[in-house]
């Protein structure tokens, strides 16, 4: 029976964290995933993370994933794919199926970091073909290049729907609508603002009634939701959809651990049954390690760090870490999380009514139930600035903990601080030179540059562009407001692309002067605007 210092069940980004740090202090370790491809959420993870510079901020998802698979195979960790655990016994041994193969291996430390599965809802017409969990669509439009749909209805607002959602529409699916029973949007507001100004309704405090069709999907009924979330008679509507995506929520995937004999507890803002665990993520089995959602739903920036502390401690138990050096490392690694809970969407924040900002500026009801900031709204925030010649406007209106364009602006025109969650800050003291590198490092697409001056009746505005194809230089077009609705016609007067904005193109559009601080979209003209 083969044995490691450490076994690892799961190749997502707890795991291929924990995997990669444990091997760089010398410890043999094998990693288990029941998949056929490695990296977990990671590769189907094609947007920018938040967080800072130590938190990867502004790199996408899926080249995390490939620089962690790269180390972890210059490491010599053991990767083994379609290999199912079936169950965690005494002495830490652990019981592999791998292809037509029964595997029992032994680990001195065991990490289990198995992640969470999608919650489901029940309603008339839910089995037919085409109601999906978000996260099955995702993998077929990121992972396999499969549209799961034309038309397609998200029900769930959290961040989960909201990115998914959009990642739609870059691959060409029409979202028609986000429908959630909550009456205020449950994700970032930037993640929600990017899909509103592509012109998508946000149906909040409303319910899907039921799926229609025979053998698939051919359209929704939705409704408007009381008190008790129970629709209102009266309310229906129909929406045209040949797919509805469920994103209502995860589920830590804890049987594993409940089978090995961990203290178990249920804890609803954790999303379900978890193990009790210490900071070092060490369960009531010494030795037995948990990161990532199965410890408790969160972003995978955080997976990841979990990870790291598990596997600094497991190297610290067997003997190949100090003390002194592991437990600096842990402080600093447990510092680096906490900073990421921190803001209004912390953990300890769901389900509280959050009012005003950090900096006591009162949050825009409109973004919460609309999905955009009303055009007055948005003065009353510190990124809103106005000046001759170019600078920048930012629309980052709640505290999430994120500051890469703080860090990218050479002439340190924004300002973020040592506080992560605080809002961005203009400095108006610094002369703007247009590089554009903070509109494209922006997690949430949430800055843009204005030229009022471009000339006497007309202004330039740049936003962030993830959408093809490009329109060419010259191509009249609209230019969308807030709210995805048609404001002007606007002239695209250049389209950048540099390797340091990693496939943020930059779209330079022309609009009448008065309409700088509404136009925030691009849409090419449709053939009936052109008769």
């Amino acid at each position: 029976m083969k044995r490691y210092d450490m076994i690892i069940v799961g190749a997502g980004p707890a795991g291929l964290s924990a995997a990669v740090e444990a091997a760089k202090h010398g410890m043999c370790v094998a990693v288990f995933d029941e998949n056929a491809k490695p990296g977990g959420q990671l590769f189907k993870q094609i947007h920018k993370f938040f967080g800072s510079k130590e938190h990867q901020a502004k790199v996408r998802g899926f080249r995390i994933g490939e620089a962690l698979l790269k180390q972890a195979n210059e490491l010599g960790v053991e990767v083994l794919l379609n290999a199912v655990v079936t169950g965690i016994y005494a002495d830490k041994e652990v019981i592999v199926r791998h292809n037509d193969t029964v595997r029992h291996v032994k680990g001195d430390t065991i990490l289990v970091a198995t992640g969470a599965s999608e919650n489901m809802i029940a309603f008339p017409g839910w089995t037919l073909p085409g109601v999906m969990g978000a996260g099955a669509a995702q993998t077929m439009i990121n992972l396999h290049g499969v549209l799961p749909g034309k038309r397609v209805l998200m029900v769930g607002s959290g961040n989960v729907g909201l990115v998914v959602s959009y990642q739609l529409m870059q691959c060409g699916c029409e979202l028609v609508g986000i429908v959630d029973v909550a009456k205020k949007i449950g994700g970032y507001g930037v993640h929600a603002a990017k899909i509103a100004r592509c012109g998508v309704p946000f149906y909040m405090g409303h319910t899907i009634v039921r799926a229609e069709g025979t053998d698939h999907v051919t359209g929704v009924v939705i409704g408007e939701v009381d008190e008790a979330y129970q629709c209102i008679s009266g309310t229906e509507k129909q929406l045209d959809v040949d797919t509805v995506c469920i994103a209502v929520g995860l589920s830590p995937m804890s049987q594993l651990l409940d089978m090995a004999g961990c203290q178990m507890q249920t804890v609803s803002a954790k999303g379900g049954t978890v193990p009790v665990c210490n900071a070092d993520g060490e369960t009531s089995v010494e030795g037995l390690y948990v990161a990532g959602d199965v410890s408790g739903i969160e972003e995978a920036s955080s997976a990841m760090i979990e990870g790291r502390i598990a596997a600094i401690s497991a190297a610290r138990k067997l003997g190949y870490l100090g003390e002194a050096p592991a437990s600096e490392e842990i402080s600093k690694l447990q510092a680096s999380l906490e900073a990421l809970r921190q803001g209004m969407f912390a953990p300890g924040n769901r389900g509280k009514i959050i009012e005003q900002t950090e900096e006591g500026i009162r949050i825009s009801n409109s973004l919460l139930t609309k999905g955009y900031l009303e055009e007055q709204e948005i003065e009353r925030f510190p990124g809103f600035h106005t000046q001759k010649g170019i600078h920048p406007v930012i629309e980052c209106t709640q505290n999430i903990p994120c500051n890469p364009c703080q860090d990218v602006c050479p002439r340190h025109c924004i300002m973020v601080g040592d506080n992560i969650t605080a809002l961005p800050v203009v400095d108006e003291n610094s002369a703007c030179s247009g590089c554009g590198l903070c509109v494209a490092s922006c997690s949430g697409q949430a800055i843009f540059l204005v030229n009022d001056s471009y000339d006497q009746t007309h202004a330039s505005v740049t936003i962030p562009y993830e959408f093809l194809p490009l329109p060419a230089v010259g191509t009249i077009g609209v230019a969308l407001d807030r709210s995805g609705n048609p404001v002007c016609e606007a002239e695209v007067l250049s389209v950048k692309a540099n390797p340091a904005f990693d496939k943020t193109n930059l779209l330079t559009m022309k609009v009448p002067k008065e309409m700088s601080q509404k136009a925030r979209f691009f849409a090419v003209k449709s053939s009936e605007q052109k008769g």
